[in-house]
């Protein structure tokens, strides 16, 4: 199964087009992906950071859209304010810090919006709309990622390996929303709404850059959601992509 489509295209140009509402023109660029391309969209938020509910909420309107996988990383560093986040793992704030260093940024910010592991981006409806148009639309001749028969394995096609190498994981997340009330801290009393969050990251193994086929865990559920990544080791470029 390959992953992908147009978010808002004519025929199977990549472009910038308006976004028709119910009761008015929406002007902002939207999105456009080709038939060929996947966009990775990660999300780092809190439920204890004020500005996030915001931006969870800019993200969320992706989750549907064909070509572009989102995924929700909680982070743990937000709960020295009184709220600890029910969702949040270290190896989340891991991975985010490991974003950090490969895209020389000073620090981590939350909420935090990082594009096929290349950039990152304000988490606001037109800017975010215009990278993940462009990203769509970059030539890299990525690696062909395919679920096989049954949904227990993947395929990995050829391509070319990045200096340092790459690998390829499983994230395995929950699809749709989730709405946890706060307790405590900057957000007390407030419903968060945070969708397709990450329960845990498999790695499957390394990549070559020959076509290679790898095992799923095992006890996945029949409602778990799964994105596999090929992802370069050395700079975090997301290679290539696919959801189950």
């Amino acid at each position: 199964m390959r992953i992908g489509g147009v978010i808002a295209a004519a025929g199977a140009a990549l472009v910038l087009g308006g976004a028709q509402t119910s009761a008015q023109t929406d002007a902002r660029p939207r999105a456009a992906v080709s038939s060929t391309e996947t966009v990775v969209v990660e999300l780092f938020t809190a439920q204890g950071c004020a500005g996030c509910p915001e931006a969870n909420g800019v993200v969320e309107r992706l989750a549907d859209e064909a070509g572009v996988i989102l995924l929700t990383w909680p982070v743990d560093y937000w709960d020295w304010l009184g709220w600890k986040d029910t969702l949040a793992k270290p190896a989340f704030t891991a991975r985010q810090r490991d974003y950090v260093s490969a895209l020389r940024l000073r620090a981590p910010a939350t909420p935090q919006v990082i594009v096929d592991g290349r950039r990152t981006v304000a988490a606001a409806a037109g800017p975010l709309d215009a990278v993940v148009a462009e990203e769509a639309a970059r030539r890299d001749w990525p690696p062909e990622v395919e679920f096989r028969e049954g949904a227990d394995r993947v395929g990995v096609g050829s391509g070319r390996v990045p200096e340092g190498g790459a690998e390829v994981v499983a994230v395995i997340f929950t699809p749709g929303v989730q709405s946890v009330r706060v307790g405590a801290g900057d957000n007390r009393g407030k419903t968060v709404r945070q969708i397709n969050v990450v329960r845990s990251v498999v790695p499957l193994g390394a990549w070559t850059g020959r076509p290679e086929v790898y095992a799923l865990p095992e006890d996945l559920g029949a409602g778990d959601g799964v994105a596999v990544l090929v992802q370069s080791r050395a700079d975090r470029r997301i290679l290539g992509a696919a959801r189950r």
